[in-house]
């Protein structure tokens, strides 16, 4: 990244900002403790393309876009990753007198010199962005079956034979294998994997990532591997390696300068071996904000007003997966003041956050949910948050501290938000003290972003149309998205609207999505929505009656995104049918 000194002579020589505004955002970053760079493309005063667009006219060399270069892999091996990762710099193009490179500070003069020695040829200088050179980097990893190579012949097959747990323990420790496991992890932060699942066959084994909420196959690799493998990562995470029968868990954690990763580790015991699945945690991960979560206007105000409320419950429900962490964080992270006092009591603590009071269950010592909120209330809490009610016990705990004055978070498994209520009377708390504590359910799941590289817009065709009319009340859904000013008439059904899909591009690897957001369903509480609660009402009533105030269902919800060019009609249709 660039020095302070070089942004300021980029951003006032080519009259971006003057130097009084520079001296003020200089000095806010070093107050926040935020690299100058990140902190300026945070308050959108430049983007970080747009930074290295001005440099360039700055230092009178060329900027290059590399997002849709096609890079020969000989060229981009001729600069090691290593240096190519520490100096931020890209070979993009290569004849026989000269070599194009890429890089993001032009004042790296030893760097230049070391490729002109390194390959013989003329360095011509062209600059582009740190963000962009990270997405050439991957590439590096692309051929990951290169890792392999050596798995063939008699390295195979002495990988195999292992004695005895001594020979474990030495064989984790073996090159081959520490290289093995090293890229799996690596590559696995590079493609954005939030899980990596090792599964043994009766010839093979296999490695699958799931990268956004849906499993891709990764590679395949010999049955020779499996003992070595397995044995390196119980090492990593400090369980026991003669252990093949039980289950167990732990726990690492990667640090470089690009990232801060915990990986939490469940091994399993299968018919051809152990299994391993493991869950990435980005420690260096940013909460994000309300309007980053993907609420519609509507929604945001109801979620926006609840959240200030200085006591009662909010309840975040879906199936695992579904995002429900990332939405307690994000709440959590705005009432985050040094005028309150915030406790937590998770399991497992995904994501670290300062000045937040934040607790791990321990079931083999007695320490629950339930446990933990009591404890918690001798502490002078101003807001809780309970990982996930489970039991009664927790329930009516968290609902008694929201009636002393708390403000309480906590997570439920239901399928919608009408049935949440009814879920905790089930559970057998009280439905007076339901009624009198809820102030708001949110039900939500997560679909596929479009790749906005190759989004493009289409119109359904008859045959579409008539299997959407089958699983779906599509009258009251293009009501509700003219009454949200999505369309302008209703009535005109779904022949002429435009929707949208990807076509698959190299930078969502042929997916056609890219990241993913949230589509929800807010149930606000009231004095009529109490009174059903009160005399036990059903959750198609209190649905009915949420309807009836406005509230929008998750397919609605969805429709909007799809009709927006967020994400498509099949993921909305994926993830909300049950």
């Amino acid at each position: 990244m660039f020095s302070d000194r070089q942004i300021k002579e980029i951003l006032v020589s080519n009259e971006i900002i003057n130097l009084d505004d520079f001296n003020k955002h200089s000095k806010e970053a070093k107050t926040l403790g935020k690299i100058l760079e990140n902190y300026l493309s945070e308050k959108k005063i430049i983007s970080g393309d747009a930074l290295y667009e001005n440099a360039a006219n700055y230092y009178k060399v060329p900027f290059i876009n590399l997002k849709n270069q096609t890079i020969r892999k000989d060229v981009l091996l001729s600069i090691p990753e290593k240096i190519a990762s520490t100096h931020k710099i890209i070979a993009f193009d290569a004849d026989d007198k000269k070599i194009k490179i890429a890089l993001s500070n032009p004042e790296d003069i030893e760097i230049l010199e070391f490729i002109k020695k390194k390959t013989g040829l003329d360095v011509e200088i062209n600059l582009t962005s740190p963000s962009q050179i990270n997405d050439v980097i991957k590439q590096y990893h692309k051929s990951l079956k290169a890792e392999f190579d050596y798995l063939s012949g008699d390295k195979a097959d002495k990988l195999g034979k292992v004695s005895d747990d001594k020979d474990l323990k030495k064989l984790a420790e073996d090159l081959p294998v520490v290289r093995i496991v090293d890229t799996l992890l690596e590559y696995s932060v590079l493609e954005g994997a939030y899980n990596i699942h090792i599964e043994q066959e009766k010839k093979k084994v296999s490695v699958r990532y799931r990268v956004d909420g849906v499993l891709q196959n990764v590679m395949v690799l010999p049955k020779t591997v499996q003992s070595g493998i397995i044995a390196r990562i119980k090492i990593l995470s400090n369980l026991k390696v003669d252990e093949h029968i039980l289950p167990q868990d732990g726990r690492f954690k990667i640090t470089t300068n690009d990232y801060k990763v915990s990986f939490r580790v469940s091994i399993l015991p299968t018919f051809d071996g152990e299994k391993i699945v493991m869950r990435l945690l980005n420690e260096k991960a940013q909460t994000l904000t309300l309007e980053q979560l993907g609420f519609q206007p509507g929604p945001f105000q109801i979620v926006k007003r609840n959240v200030a409320k200085p006591n009662g419950i909010i309840l975040v429900t879906g199936p695992t997966g579904s995002g429900k962490t990332t939405t307690l964080y994000t709440i959590l992270g705005i009432l985050n003041t040094p005028k309150v006092n915030i406790s937590t009591i998770e399991d497992p603590i995904e994501y670290r956050m300062e000045h937040v009071n934040q607790s791990q269950v321990n079931s083999k010592i007695g320490y629950t949910f339930a446990a933990g909120l009591r404890a918690f209330l001798r502490q002078d809490p101003d807001i809780i948050m309970v990982g996930e009610i489970r039991d009664q016990e927790t329930a009516e705990i968290a609902i008694h501290a929201a009636m002393t004055g708390h403000a309480v978070l906590s997570t439920i498994h239901t399928n919608d938000a009408a049935t949440t209520m009814p879920r905790l009377a089930e559970m057998g708390v009280p439905t007076f003290l339901i009624g009198s504590t809820m102030n708001l359910i949110v039900a939500q799941r997560l679909v596929r972003k479009i790749c906005t590289g190759c989004i493009q817009s289409y119109n359904l065709g008859e045959e579409e149309i008539k299997e959407l009319e089958k699983q779906l009340d599509i009258d009251s859904i293009l009501n509700t998205l003219e009454k949200e000013k999505s369309i302008m008439d209703a009535k005109k059904g779904l022949k002429n609207l435009l929707f949208y899909r990807g076509k698959g591009c190299k930078k969502c690897n042929n997916s056609c999505y890219k990241g993913r957001i949230g589509i929800y369903e807010i149930l606000e509480n009231s004095e009529e929505i109490s009174s059903i609660i009160l005399r036990n009402g059903s959750a198609s009533e209190l649905k009915k009656e949420a309807l009836s105030k406005g509230m929008l269902m998750m397919v609605e919800d969805g429709f909007i995104k799809a009709k927006n060019g967020v994400t498509t009609l099949e993921e909305i249709l994926r993830v909300t049918k049950e």
